[in-house]
């Protein structure tokens, strides 16, 4: 039986996270639980103080097709190269010139709401379409593919 699965980012601010992934990825921030109008009415009623409200983060997809993205404050920073990344999948049908304008420009989007480029891999037949390599406002690498 497969699974239902979420994907963990630890973080220093996992609002902005969330609102740069929502972005990247068409999301949106998940819905406070039970009938509570906001996340401040329901932290409120949880007894969350103020300085810990920025702890923890989700956003998720509108459709309910992909998985949940939570994002989770940690003391440290990033360390390494990312083992484990998402590919943004940016030009989906597009080949070769028309897919990297597209990866170009969603590229250029990304940076606007605070990415980095770090390089870009021009189509390589038979294997290589093409992709470009980002990271989020954190430094977590992630391909535009």
């Amino acid at each position: 039986m497969a699974r239902d699965i979420q994907i963990t980012f630890d973080c220093a601010d996992p609002a902005a996270l969330a609102d740069f992934w929502a972005d990247a990825l068409g999301y949106e921030l998940q819905k406070p639980p039970g009938n509570f109008v906001s996340w401040d009415d329901a932290l409120d009623a949880m007894g969350v103080p103020l300085e810990r409200r920025n702890d923890a983060s989700a956003v998720v997809d509108p459709d309910g097709a992909g998985p949940r993205l939570f994002f989770q404050k940690v003391p440290e920073g990033k360390q390494a190269k990312n083992r484990v990344h998402l590919d943004v999948r940016a030009a989906p049908g597009l080949d070769g010139a028309e897919r990297m304008a597209a990866l170009e420009a969603e590229a250029e989007r990304l940076v606007a709401r605070g990415a980095t480029r770090l390089e870009r891999h021009d189509p390589a037949p038979p294997f290589g379409a093409g992709h470009i390599v980002m990271a989020d406002p954190e430094g977590n690498e992630f391909c535009l593919d």
